[in-house]
């Protein structure tokens, strides 16, 4: 099953967030459960959170590996969306 997990970051937490970037991108490649993934950013290309794709069994499985994620641990995000997702195009 796919969820698009979209995490927003607390205003001002660029610096955890490059802090831990090395640590989630190792946890993203590790986990293999990461299908699409990449920041998103405002209007002048600043980091301000995270939305990845997961293929996982279901929606239990996807908010354990959120909450893995050492960005979560760290205490990056103001907030985290789980939404089930289906692939149409690509």
């Amino acid at each position: 099953m796919l969820f698009a997990l979209i995490a927003r970051d607390k205003p001002g937490a660029i610096e955890t967030r490059l802090a831990n970037r090395a640590a989630h991108l190792d946890y993203v490649a590790q986990s293999g459960v990461v299908r699409q993934a990449g920041p998103l950013l405002n209007d002048t290309d600043e980091m301000i959170g995270s939305l990845l794709i997961l293929e996982v069994e279901d929606r239990h499985a996807a908010a354990r590996w959120a909450e893995g994620d050492p960005y979560a641990k760290a205490g990056l995000f103001q907030s985290v969306e789980l939404i089930p997702w289906r692939k149409v195009i690509g």
